[in-house]
């Protein structure tokens, strides 16, 4: 490009040349472009990803969302254990008379018997139903766990990806700014030539090169980490190649912070899992108070003598499992459950208040951040690059000093960084009251 052209310096004619200091500008412009071309000339032909692809290919392989949807998977199976009934327990008996030895004296004694029977404990009504409700909602709350996770996720995803839109967009608008640098280069070489300038202008434009070419290498080390950080989410090997993100692009807000609000509240998986926890230590109540009242259990026998002489004896057994320590189980786990519920009824409210908090700071992130964004476009780019040219066109008619030129070109290589770097923290801010809300702004 043009701006690698190395820079002519001549010395004056008037004999105040010097001719140790020309040679050691020329070898620092060559290595400036040497180095320049190295850091602005891509290296490899890189495919666009559009984010739908990276959010998608996150959502199917991002492990952190996986360990969540099988937590969830595990929930489910709950239920069902904790409301069916115990196992029954079968016993066998076996009475002897006179021996030791199994079935010794079954036909001489009135009292040796094989028995055989079947136990079953029976909860009092009700409470194997409370406990396979609980379950479910402790699944219910699982899932939601899965939504926040996959929420979370994807807005991470997003963040790194205008990061990396706004790295890209950033090494393009040093480029570019680069050759309004050479503009003021050429203009010090020209007057320097003529007499009219003096050798300062010239070192002056040659270390702005030289720390643009700085500022170009420390974006690549950027666009490293973050690159990495990417990788991660999408679960994907860290020597695979590089993402190439789409340009970055104003998404416009068109909904209101009451409507986000409603919306958050509707649909945030926080706020949602919350909920079934309150409903989960509820019925945990219910449950405990369950616990005051007895349990069953069953027992039916079937009994043999000697066929030949006696009838089988069948017997039926009803037991009765009396909670009479109350003080020192029931009631303390009553008091346990109505202070779970309660702390689960804070945490409700404490979540409630953060989504509402995190929910206005980022609406006025979007907000604030439009306004100045659309400063910089109908007010500071424009004005800074008027002013750069005109500063640059009073230097070249000797009409302004070179510091003047320097700080005009070094405002509109800031305020395109600081645009790009606006949208990238718009962009993020929108992502964010994407997983708040779970509505899609784009």
């Amino acid at each position: 490009m043009s701006l690698l052209v190395k820079s002519k310096i001549t010395p004056r004619r008037s004999g105040n040349g010097l001719p140790r200091t020309l040679c050691t500008l020329l070898l620092l412009s060559a290595l400036v472009k040497h180095a320049f071309a190295q850091e602005v000339s891509p290296q490899h032909d890189h495919v666009v990803t559009p984010l739908a692809d990276l959010l998608q290919e996150a959502e199917k392989n991002n492990p952190q969302i996986e360990a969540a949807r099988q937590g969830w998977q595990a929930a489910k199976q709950v239920p069902t254990q904790v409301s069916t009934l115990p196992d029954p327990q079968f016993t066998l008996q076996h009475l002897s008379v006179g021996s030791p030895r199994p079935f010794a004296g079954y036909t001489n004694s009135d009292f040796a018997y094989i028995g055989l029977g079947v136990t079953q404990d029976i909860p009092y009504p009700g409470k194997l139903r409370l406990k396979g409700e609980i379950a479910k909602r402790g699944a219910d709350v699982s899932q939601q766990q899965v939504e926040s996770e996959r929420r979370a996720v994807l807005a991470e995803v997003k963040a790194s990806y205008f990061q990396l839109a706004y790295l890209s967009k950033t090494l393009t608008i040093l480029e570019s700014d680069g050759e309004l640098l050479k503009q003021v280069e050429q203009a010090a070489d020209a007057r320097y030539r003529s007499g009219k300038g003096n050798q300062q202008d010239v070192l002056q434009a040659q270390l702005q090169k030289t720390k643009l070419v700085r500022e170009i290498a420390m974006h690549h080390l950027e666009v490293g980490k973050v690159e990495a950080q990417l990788k991660q989410f999408l679960n994907r090997s860290q020597d695979s190649p590089d993402i190439e993100p789409t340009d970055l692009t104003e998404t416009p807000l068109v909904q209101s912070y009451d409507e986000l609000l409603i919306a958050a509240k509707a649909q945030n998986p926080e706020l949602a899992g919350a909920q079934k926890m309150i409903e989960k230590q509820s019925l945990q109540v219910d449950l405990a108070r369950k616990d005051f009242y007895p349990d069953f259990n069953v027992q039916y026998m079937w009994q043999r003598t000697d066929p030949t002489q006696f009838r089988a004896y069948y017997m039926l057994s009803f037991g009765v499992r009396v909670p009479i320590y109350r003080s020192r189980k029931q009631k303390p786990e009553l008091a346990q459950a109505q202070s779970e519920e309660l702390r689960a009824r804070s945490e409700l409210e404490a979540q409630s208040q953060q989504v509402a908090s995190e929910l206005r700071s980022q609406y006025v992130v979007v907000q604030q951040t439009a306004e100045l964004l659309k400063i910089h476009r109908e007010g500071l780019s424009p004005q800074a690059l008027s002013e750069f040219q005109a500063g640059l066109a009073a230097y070249q008619s000797n009409k302004q000093d070179f510091q003047a030129v320097l700080t005009a070109f070094l405002d509109v290589l800031h305020l395109d960084e600081a645009y790009w770097q606006n949208v990238a923290e718009y962009e993020t801010a929108i992502a964010r009251l994407e997983q708040i809300t779970g509505l899609a702004l784009r």
